[in-house]
């Protein structure tokens, strides 16, 4: 072993030391935009034996398998194992592992929005609360084990300029057909800009905790299973509501704005001094989801199914500096909270010196159906009916004077009747499915989807409520109670998969229709807009492998028919250059550079009080080119990476730029990680 290769181990050693004192965010999304080729994790059903020829007991990937939910669900018998590949290990941020389809606040833990529309996923009315989803584990990503061994996974990233991640994952067989694990998050980030320094005691911007605890099993005729899982996240953010420029004085002695005020002070300020301290903007989500898969074949091509969800979850804000924060500062001539002056729709109370909101949402789901496979010859007819029905209720209180507080709430229940149907083709490679779901007395559902080797395409027609939130809310700055119509979802999409040898082209079409479209204007308040529009997308994912060079992207042009309620960036970009090679026989190293434009648009602002992203037309963001260069390296099992943030910060480019209305991207920054397998 040469000495490069044990400084290289001792540093890995030092690097882990710190795991027990806390705990990371998040989980790997391999094989994204940037896989080579034909790369997958996913295996045929059964699972492996673990033992060689000489009988010797192996324990690795191929003995830690996994599936999903929905695969159990769909009758589809596939296993997976565990992702040992070293694509995309450094990409670490939220945004980044969403393929970059997601504006935050520039720093890990801020709100999250996806840049383009999505179609809703469920029938019935949601909270609206979803800023801070994205940092929760989500129910249908959770993975089920059937270990031969004690497996866990311990992953640490340091990022650049204070933002932290720690993970660590357990799970093991209890018998053969019993397994239980659970999974742990922490992670923190510190403010950039806002700040006394680094000896700041309300330095920290964002923290999060997060805990999955999972079980399954399978009875021993396999007639039986059982999927349980519990999640937990508790979520803070200290509000800042952007960076304020900053002025110098050059050399002629001229006053000249900084734009990109990196040092600057924050626009929400809170705290006081230290005699009479005061609780400053923070934001908060804790949830709690208890859920419960299980099902019984009743005989062939016959199966009964039940699907439990209990969730509660809170959304906090307060803010005891509220007539501080309604100064009125140099390039903004209102305070940051709106007053009513300029909509008859907010409700300042003049007697009110602070904020606070509560609010809580808890909710009973059930479905039960009947679901089915039959086979003949090569080929495969699924079916599924179910009854699905939801209780939910949502209250909110909130202050109308220092120490005075009101509640409402919305207390509903939903019924649903839906159907399934799944048809298999004999290549295993496609399959045709359709589903239509009906809210009694409400919205509907339908969609449809082809799946094949060369070709995916599909339609989905929705009318679904508005948000809750978006429905009624009350507090200190807002009021509304909308009778919002039915908003309507219209989207059809094809991509074709093309290959030839070590090239991948997906070129993609994406049309939606929107109807009563609901948004939150330039004031921050909810509407909803009459008629529909359309949005039309194309897109052109590729991947070109040469030798040890990996050349990958995807790219989106967008045109709308209205921009004035719904902004999206016209062109989005992301690429990859990569070489990959092999150091003194056992470190392998993947060195590249990763690259992400959008075009200049005015994205969205965000208002903490209500936790939403609204309109504005004062400021436009991004059209910049990001540059972040890498080197991913695995020596057995253990995965590591070295990264340089922001690589391009200054050259031949402006200083910076905004990800979202007066907040920055994160200056230039180095960042280290290390993911560890052991499988005993």
């Amino acid at each position: 072993m040469n000495r490069r290769f044990r400084v290289l181990l001792l540093f890995l050693l030092l690097s882990t030391a710190g795991w027990a004192q806390q705990f990371p965010g998040g989980s790997q999304m391999p094989n994204g935009f940037g896989a080579r080729p034909g790369s997958t994790t996913a295996t045929s059903s059964g699972s492996g034996t673990g033992i060689d020829d000489s009988t010797k007991v192996i324990y690795g990937p191929t003995s830690t398998r996994f599936w999903l939910e929905e695969d159990i669900f769909n009758n589809r018998a596939k296993r997976y194992t565990v992702d040992t590949t070293m694509d995309d290990v450094h990409r670490f941020t939220y945004v980044q592992r969403n393929q970059n389809q997601y504006q935050d606040l520039g720093n890990l833990g801020t709100p999250m929005r996806p840049i383009f529309v999505q179609v809703p996923q469920q029938l019935g009315a949601q909270t609206g609360y979803y800023t801070f989803s994205p940092y929760a584990y989500q129910t249908m990503n959770v993975r089920y084990f059937d270990t031969k061994s004690p497996f866990s996974d311990m992953y640490l990233a340091l990022g650049g300029r204070n933002q932290n991640i720690l993970r660590f994952d357990f799970t093991q067989n209890i018998n053969p057909r019993f397994n239980a694990g659970f999974n742990v998050q922490r992670f923190t980030s510190q403010k950039q800009f806002g700040t006394s320094g680094p000896n700041d005691p309300n330095k920290l911007l964002a923290q999060n905790w997060g805990f999955l605890g999972h079980t399954n099993y399978r009875s021993k005729d396999d007639k039986y299973t059982l999927l349980v899982h519990f999640i937990n996240m508790n979520h803070s953010l200290d509000e800042q509501g952007g960076v304020l420029p900053g002025q110098r004085v050059n050399e002629l002695g001229d006053t000249l704005t900084i734009r990109y005020n990196y040092d600057g002070d924050a626009r929400l300020i809170g705290g006081g001094p230290p005699t009479a301290p005061r609780k400053g903007p923070n934001g908060r989500e804790i949830r709690n989801d208890w859920h419960v898969y299980h099902q019984y074949v009743l005989d062939k091509g016959i199966q009964i199914f039940h699907r439990l969800d209990y969730r509660r979850q809170k959304n906090f804000y307060q803010d005891d500096t509220l007539r501080l924060n309604q100064r009125v500062l140099p390039g903004f001539p209102n305070g940051f909270y709106p007053s009513r002056a300029n909509d008859p729709n907010l409700t300042t109370l003049g007697d009110s010196s602070r904020i606070f909101q509560d609010a809580r949402f808890r909710l009973v789901e059930n479905l039960f159906g009947l679901k089915g496979i039959y086979q003949r010859g090569g080929s495969a007819f699924n079916y599924r009916a179910y009854l699905r029905s939801r209780i939910y209720g949502q209250y909110t209180r909130y202050n109308t004077a220092a120490n005075r507080f009101n509640e409402y709430e919305t207390r509903r229940a939903e019924t649903f009747l839906g159907g399934w149907l799944g048809y298999y083709l004999p290549d295993s490679l496609s399959r045709v499915t359709a589903e239509a779901e009906y809210q009694i007395g409400g919205g509907f559902r339908l969609q449809g989807q082809l799946e094949s080797k060369f070709l995916t395409a599909g339609y989905t027609a929705m009318l679904v409520d508005p948000t809750l939130l978006q429905e009624r809310y009350q507090s200190a700055i807002y009021f509304w109670r909308n009778n919002f119509k039915l908003r309507g979802y219209n989207y059809a999409f094809g991509k074709l998969n093309l290959r030839y040898r070590k090239l991948r082209i997906e070129p993609s079409i994406d049309y939606q229709l929107l109807s009563n479209y609901t948004y939150f204007d330039t004031n921050a308040v909810a509407r909803q807009a009459e008629g529909s529009f359309s949005v039309f997308r194309t897109g052109l994912g590729y991947s070109l492998g040469v030798g040890k060079l990996l050349l990958a992207g995807q790219a989106y042009y967008t045109v709308q028919s209205r921009t004035d309620i719904l902004r999206t960036p016209p062109v989005f970009l992301n690429a990859r250059f990569q070489y990959e090679f092999l150091y003194a026989k056992v470190l392998y190293i993947q060195a590249g550079i990763d690259l992400h434009y959008k075009s200049a648009y005015f994205a969205d602002a965000y208002m903490p009080l209500t936790q939403q992203f609204y309109l504005q037309n004062r400021q436009k963001v991004e059209g910049y080119l990001l540059a972040d260069v890498y080197a991913n390296l695995r020596v057995n099992r253990t995965r590591l990476f070295i990264k340089l943030t922001h690589a391009n910060q200054g050259f031949l480019q402006t200083p910076g730029y905004f990800v979202a209305p007066d907040f920055l991207q994160m200056r230039r920054g180095f960042a280290f990680g290390v993911d560890w397998y052991l499988f005993d």
